[in-house]
């Protein structure tokens, strides 16, 4: 197969896309993410709810990029943030989020300046110089989205509705490779 082929190719698997962002330079991340095709199924070993917030699941960190899963139940919501200073696309596995995008104005406050919907397969991006934003699923059901890191975020800033202010977050996840052996044994 020859290199115009690969790169039309569909990547099917969690497996074939994690070689291709592995082999791959931060510059064809993105048609790497948009070339993936996945069914929610494909992600039940990483798969875990919670009813009160969304669940951040890792799939792989390496270096160079990390893949998480987040599992939203019916109106699960983000708080507004950046993303440390990394760039990030967020793949739909199952239902449909709304994504609103924030800039701060004139007088430093945060305003609403950009909302869409994304579907079933459709891919998001973001980086910080682009603003804040905040993902909510919108679906009447449980859903699942896949992020899609470069580099991995290990702190980003949180906008506060108490304070209206930012605060430093730092990332941690629900489950990884290692918690998910123990659940399964």
């Amino acid at each position: 197969m020859n290199s115009t082929e690969k790169s039309t190719e569909t990547l099917q698997t969690l497996t074939d896309l994690i070689t291709a962002l592995s082999e791959g330079e931060r510059t064809t991340y993105n048609h790497i993410i948009h070339s993936a095709k996945f069914k929610p199924t494909d992600f039940d070993a990483y798969s875990f709810w919670l009813t009160d917030c969304y669940t951040r699941n890792c799939i792989i960190d390496t270096e160079s990029f990390e893949l998480i899963l987040i599992c939203w139940c019916e109106g699960h919501k983000t708080p507004i943030h950046d993303h440390g200073g990394e760039e990030c696309w967020v793949k739909v596995i199952d239902g449909e989020f709304k994504e609103v995008l924030y800039k701060k104005n004139e007088k430093d406050e945060l305003i609403a300046v950009k909302s869409s919907i994304s579907k079933t397969n459709q891919v998001s991006y973001m980086k910080d110089f682009m603003g804040f934003h905040s993902l909510e699923n919108i679906s009447n059901k449980k859903s699942m989205s896949l992020h899609l890191y470069a580099k991995p975020i290990r702190k980003c800033t949180v906008f506060d509705e108490d304070s209206k202010g930012f605060i430093n977050k730092e990332m941690s996840y629900h489950t990884t490779a290692s918690t998910r052996i123990k659940k399964l044994n």
